[in-house]
């Protein structure tokens, strides 16, 4: 008789865990995944480095600050606002307009070190969103699950870290884009270190700055994104409350100037609802949208194109 041939030895739980860390494919046995029906359980473990990141702020108080810092801090927020306002949301998307590869790959590296994670689960998750807008499925209606919830507690559960692949077979194809998903903390993990070197540098060559390595890496990199992150969620969390309706969309979303000048125009989030086809958000001239006019630039110089506009029957629909 035979002997049976030995199963391969399970990896357990908490490992592959922290291999997700670094590899967004790497899978536990099915069998050793918790059971998690409602998918409201935060996975604490793989938070850890979400965490961390907030965390991370607080050594401001040992770093100190200069004015090179905060400007680096400011100028990383809004280069990467842009690219997840501009790319992640209205190209990666919603498609409202064209760009060659080579653009479409820049600005998916710039968005990915958002700490946002990569471009092909945060369309397929903003897609989920327009379909179940504040209806049970929605993984981030206030009306559902309250405010906390969504602006950050579905971001940190076991399904949450998933890519629904069926809702992007138009970004799926790319290799570049699948890449950037599976080792989505490379790039911010090389922004990081790349900050530390140009304060280790400036601290060098000019001393007067007063700037240094670790101090161009808390500001830089953990100050900027963290305020990036809940300026970007604050469309999920309070661009569902507060604010005005000019459409009837079924859902709660809301215009308002406010979150719009904080996310360079998402928070006319109302009219993108009741029409999100298109690459403008601030419908109206004295609504302003800061990624538009960038995009409208980006065109001028012909790094995009195809940009859609606001058709006449929504503008002809709203209320006033």
């Amino acid at each position: 008789m035979s002997a049976t041939p030995a199963s391969p030895p399970r990896r357990p739980r908490r490992w592959s865990t922290l291999l997700r860390w670094f590899d967004t494919d790497a899978r536990s046995p099915a069998a050793a995944e918790p059971a998690d029906p409602d998918g409201h359980r935060i996975d604490w473990l793989r938070a850890i480095p979400f965490v961390g990141l907030h965390l991370a702020c607080v050594a401001v108080i040992w770093v100190g600050v200069s004015w090179v810092a905060v400007a680096v801090a400011v100028l990383l927020y809004a280069v990467r606002m842009f690219a997840i306002t501009a790319f992640y949301h209205r190209y990666f998307s919603h498609r409202t307009f064209h760009t060659s590869r080579v653009v479409q790959f820049l600005f998916a590296l710039i968005g990915a070190s958002s700490v946002q994670r990569g471009p092909l689960w945060w369309a397929a998750h903003h897609r989920n969103h327009h379909r179940h807008a504040d209806q049970p499925l929605d993984p981030h209606s206030p009306r559902e699950q309250g405010f906390w919830w969504s602006h950050m507690g579905w971001f940190l559960t076991r399904e949450g870290f998933r890519t629904d692949w069926s809702r992007i077979p138009d970004l799926a194809k790319y290799p570049e884009l699948r890449w950037l998903d599976r080792f989505d903390t490379l790039v911010p993990v090389a922004l990081a270190a790349a900050l530390f070197g140009l304060g280790a540098l400036l601290q060098h060559v000019a001393p007067s700055l007063g700037t240094t390595g670790p101090q161009m890496l808390v500001w830089g990199f953990f100050v900027s994104t963290v305020v990036l992150f809940h300026a970007t969620v604050t469309i999920n969390s309070l661009a569902h409350r507060f604010g005005k309706q000019r459409y009837d969309t079924g859902d709660d979303s809301r215009n308002n100037l406010w979150l719009a000048l904080l996310t360079f125009g998402e928070g006319w989030h109302n009219n993108h609802h009741f029409f999100p086809g298109t690459a403008r958000q601030g419908f109206r001239w004295y609504e302003v949208d800061i990624t538009w006019y960038g995009l409208r630039l980006m065109q001028a110089l012909r790094l995009v194109n195809g940009l859609k506009p606001v058709p006449a029957w929504v503008l002809a629909k709203a209320r006033s």
